[in-house]
């Protein structure tokens, strides 16, 4: 008679592991570059076997540009959020530039550095590049538009003015591998500068502004997204290769 009830493992969806991969490799390649993000890494990292990462990922190069797309999207996402109902353009606008100069984002001002690098050389991370810049200049230009519309920009061309500005956000941030100890104030606030240069703001207008009064987001139980039966293939295999490789119990 065995000695213990066999509890009934929880396995994840595959919704649900496919994000937790993606999310782990993520954070590699912010911590420690996008050379470090490998289907054997990443499976260290989730204490799995290799065969897992690569049943959703059967080649490195689409994991390495799916985690360099997801910590792109939140870096966006965490600077100029989409929906933006609490406060006014310029509000958002220096909200925007206060993160951004900040020594938080050096992490993800190297993996920019890290991927333009590499894309020369790995095709599907460069469409994901690509794909990343835009969605920088839309959500830009988006917020300008609306401080056009507002009154509170002045410019005939915001697609351009979106540009120049993340212009020289970028070759700011190409220097967050070395010492800027010793940059002039004037160099520190160059996209402010540009900012209210081509938006027809005053000097001053984008710094020191109230921070928008952003709805607080609710927290509470979210839903599971563990099921009881193994629906995953790729689990379902590894769970069976390693029974076969356990040894057999002895009998008490």
């Amino acid at each position: 008679m065995p000695s213990s009830v066999q509890r009934k493992r929880i396995r994840k969806t595959p919704e649900a592991r496919r994000a937790e991969i993606v999310e782990t490799a993520a954070r590699v390649a912010l911590t420690e570059g996008l050379e470090c993000v490998t289907l054997r890494r990443i499976a260290d990292e989730l204490a799995v076997r290799p065969g897992l990462i690569s049943h959703y990922f059967p080649s490195a190069e689409d994991l390495v540009a799916e985690a360099f797309s997801v910590a792109a999207t939140g870096e966006l996402d965490s600077l100029l959020p989409a929906d933006r109902p609490g406060g006014t353009p310029t509000q958002y606008l220096a909200r925007y530039f206060a993160l951004s100069a900040g020594e938080a984002y050096d992490d993800i001002s190297r993996l920019w550095i890290n991927a333009r690098h590499l894309s020369r050389y790995r095709p599907v991370l460069r469409d994901r590049v690509s794909e990343q810049e835009l969605a920088s200049d839309e959500r830009i230009e988006g917020l300008i538009r609306e401080g056009v519309e507002r009154g509170e920009f002045r410019t005939d061309d915001p697609r351009t003015a979106a540009i120049q500005i993340l212009v020289v956000l970028d070759g700011l941030g190409s220097h967050a591998n070395t010492d800027r100890t010793d940059i002039p104030e004037t160099v520190k606030r160059m996209a402010l500068t540009t900012a209210e240069r081509e938006l027809g703001l005053p000097h001053g207008a984008l710094s020191d502004v109230p921070p928008p009064d952003e709805p607080t987001q609710r927290t509470g139980t979210a839903e599971s997204t563990e099921q009881a039966d193994p629906a995953d293939p790729a689990e379902q295999a590894e769970q069976a290769e390693q029974a076969e490789q356990a040894p057999a119990a002895e009998p008490r």
